[in-house]
């Protein structure tokens, strides 16, 4: 009896532990152009399409750390800033997303970079950006078809990310 309740105390102090130190995850859906929602995705992975020309029309992020993300919808221009969870964009309208902002909010911002990109019409996938810079365009009337993110610990030279300020409103921009 004693050794199955110190069986049971190990293993629980086991799982405490790998939890206490466990990496923050990132998982995100968008609502694509005639598919409806796609299957919850995450770490770097492809939410979305590419080379089929459907427009994502909205987009959920979860990240229980705290994550903070805003979509420029056609039409209408730039929403609100979304918490985790929360829908940004459009269903059921038929409008495009045609530009996104994610940062991260709470101490996961300490420790944390969030990195995104998007696969955009007519350019195919633009370059990384991180923490509330523009991924996708604004004022070109292109629909954004895909979308990877990642969160990357601050300081992390192993993923080598070159990202570009802002993304493309204006065309491209220098290195930072």
């Amino acid at each position: 009896m004693i050794k199955k309740f110190l069986g049971v105390v190990i293993l629980l102090m086991i799982a405490l532990t790998q939890n206490a130190f466990a990496e923050p995850r990132i998982s995100y859906q968008v609502h694509v152009q005639d598919y409806g929602w796609m299957p919850p995705v995450g770490e770097g992975r492809v939410a979305g399409t590419t080379g089929e020309n459907r427009r994502i029309e909205a987009i959920i992020i979860n990240c229980p750390e705290g994550i903070e993300y805003n979509a420029h919808i056609q039409d209408y221009g730039w929403e609100g800033w979304m918490d985790s969870g929360v829908v940004a964009g459009t269903v059921g309208e038929g409008r495009r997303l045609e530009a996104i902002r994610i940062r991260l909010t709470g101490s996961i911002a300490n420790s944390y970079d969030v990195y995104y990109r998007a696969h955009v019409e007519n350019y195919g996938w633009q370059d990384w950006v991180s923490n509330g810079r523009i991924a996708g365009t604004e004022g070109r009337e292109l629909r954004m078809e895909a979308i990877q993110i990642r969160l990357v610990r601050k300081g992390d030279d192993r993923n080598n990310f070159r990202h570009r300020r802002g993304g493309y409103r204006h065309g491209y921009e220098d290195y930072s």
